[in-house]
């Protein structure tokens, strides 16, 4: 039973030899961000069936960048940071997902394209933002297309929400006029790669060997506070320290603010970085094994400077912590009817490395139910001795 286990979670921490796809997604060692093969492009959208836009001065003067696709809408180029040969294929691309009514406003999508860059073969990621309209006009379906482009298809499905989140973050500039579009729009767009994919790599490499501090801080929802350092680091930990939490993920008949609540009934201490070292102080911490067992597998990846590939060790860690949950949830069903199942979830919890943090959401979880907070209480009476010596659980 446990040898199966551990193997299991041996082949989540080696998920790096395994996905040969991210391989090629690597940055060298020293490059800054700007040097990175990423792209991206933003088109106006026009619903050809309204002719209110075909008024602007601006839209036909661009005219000639334009694609139409059986007279349902055009496609306008407003800016691309492509090759010039390789924008009008991405732009027949997305012409061809419109037409299909593939490309919903609002939602991400991602696939792998094929342009004449060095890449080739690049993962693409496309969102429609519909225009807003006042309560006094018709909706005209009109809206702008925005791409970005680089690393695998598999690798930006990692970072499907923070593309989305970073896509919504750009629909208060954005206007049919554009006037804006070279001192804010451009700029923005540029920086998407470091802004969506960078965040979790970064943190790895600043906090190197105490990462696994943050991460048993996401499993035990403890809050951690950071000082003497930029915003963006600041940002940077709280998206790490949400992106490994398992909130919303676990509990089945408890809600997320009910789970935090009775969480928050423990004596917890907030988790202090001082970035005024290099590297950072950490103070109040608190770690297990199983979190230090990831260490290595964190380090490889920002050794190998490739952040899909430390995202995807996150995702694995997720996973195996969600996977050692319900294994816990089944265990202490059945302990309510058998003592030797009692005595296989402690065993369970020893070898698993992770027993506190377990048992903490086990005990929110289960605050209502009387016997299994009883077999809970035998359970952390049992973590607290000494694991050589015997114990006999009753």
């Amino acid at each position: 039973m446990f040898t199966s286990q551990t193997s299991s979670f041996q082949d989540s921490i080696d998920v790096d030899e395994r996905d040969a796809d991210f391989d090629n997604e690597e940055i060298g060692i020293g490059q800054r961000m700007q040097q990175i093969n990423c792209y991206y492009s933003i088109y106006f959208y026009e619903s050809t069936r309204s002719e209110a836009a075909e008024e602007s001065v601006a839209w036909s003067q661009r005219r000639a960048d334009s694609t139409t696709c059986q007279d349902d809408f055009s496609l306008t180029l407003l800016d691309s940071s492509l090759p010039p040969e390789a924008e009008p294929q991405l732009r027949c691309y997305i012409s061809r997902r419109l037409s299909k009514g593939a490309l919903l406003g609002g939602m991400g999508n991602i696939a792998t394209v094929e342009l004449s860059i060095p890449e080739q073969a690049v993962g693409c990621y496309c969102c429609l933002l519909e225009q807003e309209s006042s309560p006094d006009q018709s909706e005209d379906g009109n809206g702008w297309v925005i791409c970005f482009l680089g690393g695998s298809e598999k690798g930006l499905n990692l970072f499907r929400l923070e593309l989305d989140k970073y896509v919504q973050g750009l629909q208060g500039s954005l206007s049919p006029e554009m006037e804006n579009l070279e001192s804010e729009v451009k700029p923005y767009l540029s920086r998407w790669y470091e802004q969506s994919v960078m965040h979790i790599y970064r943190v790895v490499q600043l906090v190197q060997n105490s990462v696994c501090f943050l991460l048993h801080a996401a499993l035990s929802h403890t809050p951690v506070v950071v000082n003497d350092s930029d915003e963006r680091t600041k940002t940077d930990v709280a998206r790490f320290i949400k992106a490994a939490s398992l909130q919303g993920l676990v509990q089945e008949d408890t809600t997320t603010a009910t789970l935090c609540k009775a969480l928050s009934e423990d004596t917890q201490t907030d988790l202090v970085i001082d970035c005024s070292t290099s590297p950072p102080t950490f103070t109040n911490t608190v770690s297990n094994r199983f979190c230090e067992d990831w260490i290595q597998a964190f380090l490889n990846a920002a050794e190998r400077c490739n952040p899909f590939l430390s995202r995807q060790i996150l995702e694995n860690f997720k996973l195996k912590a969600i996977q050692d949950m319900n294994n816990l949830k089944r265990f202490i069903r059945q302990a309510e009817m058998s003592h030797y199942a009692l005595f296989r979830c402690g065993q369970f919890l020893r070898s698993c490395g992770n027993g506190d943090v377990l048992l903490q959401n086990a005990r929110a979880e289960h605050s209502g139910l009387t016997e299994a907070c009883g077999i809970i209480r035998v359970l952390e009476e049992f973590l607290s001795e000494p694991a050589l010596v015997p114990a006999a659980l009753h």
